[in-house]
């Protein structure tokens, strides 16, 4: 008979829990007021995020994967009439799926671009490489908490005329100068996932400072209806309808993204508090950071700005390595995972989608082949960061 593999025990978790009694107690006020789908939670909370992030609107939405979907599809409808098939996107080798996924329902061509070695995002050097006549946009991801070079890439995507998204969804909280991450660009897309910086279960939303984009999420948000945007809107017909006629006028291809009364409720209370979880984050980062210095050949993420410290990543001297360490922390509960995806051309939904690669994506695979990530919280991680180091110290020291 075949022994029963034991599990080991989760000492060191990639994601934790954050919520106490605020966060159930918000979720009961919505259970009293009868009202679940998107209303005065979700108005009060964008108003809340605009004012912290230094944002002009706020569109919530279901989830950060949403957020991305109805950036580019607000895009292709700003583009309207000089849209075509070989309309492309600039976007980073490395970052989650629906980052690129969306271009296949909108027709998009992706054009990958290998990231920076150090803060693992996009520079305006390599994008200036790959730009042609029928780019259309920047598509940057602030990677692991960190900012990608975003001043270079509002530079140049001003220079070119096209617009530069953020993809901002693992870096709340993060800031280059003196502005956060996710608001440098026409828009800017951010998730609220269990994982993330705030918690709401499921959740995201877009921010921009252009009052046309923004009454054009509205609308898409929402069934692609003119309901709920301002009576003077551009994009109301000029046909005067009557009150009963109005109430369904549907004037863009719009879906349902709307999110919940409690996520948003959720989110209130998180955002309360998320100076303190992100400050405990950083102190979190600054003991990793120097418990990584026992081990020269072992390399982490070096931010640019103040990070928001998502994960900590290392990169290995070999893939051999990287498997070695990821076995040794499994079997001592410690999760670890690759990088986001790795490098995302090496997927293979790849053959789904229009692209193109631009160069040989050497940092990409490098972070793909000899990369993972352990997670951050916000609580306390001085005792599971100590005995993660140890582990990876002894071994690497072994394998020379």
């Amino acid at each position: 008979m075949t022994p029963i593999k034991k599990i080991p025990k989760i000492m060191y978790p990639l994601a934790m829990d954050n919520w106490n009694g605020e966060e159930l107690e918000a979720i009961q006020h919505v259970i009293a007021s009868n009202r679940f789908s998107m209303g005065y939670q979700v108005a009060e909370f964008e108003k809340e995020i605009a004012l912290k992030f230094g944002s002009k609107h706020v569109v919530m939405v279901n989830s950060g994967s949403s957020a991305n979907l109805l950036m580019l599809t607000a895009i292709k409808i700003l583009l309207s009439g000089k849209f075509t098939n070989a309309s492309n996107i600039i976007v980073p080798a490395v970052s989650w799926s629906t980052t690129y996924t969306p271009a296949f329902y909108l027709g998009y061509k992706l054009k990958f671009v290998d990231v920076d070695t150090n803060h693992f995002g996009l520079t305006a050097e390599k994008v200036r490489e790959a730009v042609d006549e029928n780019t259309v946009a920047i598509l940057t991801v602030n990677l692991l908490g960190s900012a990608s070079d975003l001043f270079g890439l509002k530079s140049l995507a001003e220079e070119l005329g096209i617009f530069l998204l953020e993809d901002n969804c693992e870096s709340l909280g993060a800031s280059l100068g003196e502005k956060f991450t996710g608001t440098f660009g026409s828009m800017g897309s951010h998730s609220s996932f269990f994982s993330h910086h705030i918690n709401t279960m499921e959740g995201g939303w877009v921010t921009t400072d252009d009052s046309d984009i923004y009454e054009i999420l509205l609308s898409l948000r929402a069934h692609g209806w003119s309901r709920g945007l301002p009576v003077n809107s551009k994009l109301r017909t000029n046909e005067k309808q009557d009150w009963f006629s109005s109430q369904f006028e549907f004037i863009l291809p719009g879906m349902n993204f709307r999110p919940l009364e409690m996520e948003a409720a959720i989110g209130r209370v998180q955002l309360a508090k998320v100076d303190v979880m992100l400050q405990q984050r950083r102190q979190n980062a600054e003991f990793f950071l120097r418990a990584m210095e026992a081990i020269p050949r072992v390399r982490a993420q070096k931010p640019i700005g103040e990070s928001s410290w998502f994960a900590f990543a290392m990169i290995f001297e070999s893939p051999k390595m990287r498997k070695l360490v990821a076995e040794k922390l499994k079997t001592n509960g410690i999760e670890c995972r690759p990088i986001v995806t790795g490098n995302f051309t090496r997927q293979p939904v790849l053959k789904y989608l229009q692209h193109e690669i631009h160069g040989d994506l050497a940092i990409a695979d490098n972070l793909h082949f000899s990369g993972l990530y352990i997670g951050n919280h916000p609580s306390p991680l001085e005792k599971e960061i100590s005995q993660t180091i140890s582990l990876v110290a002894d071994l690497v020291e072994k394998m020379h």
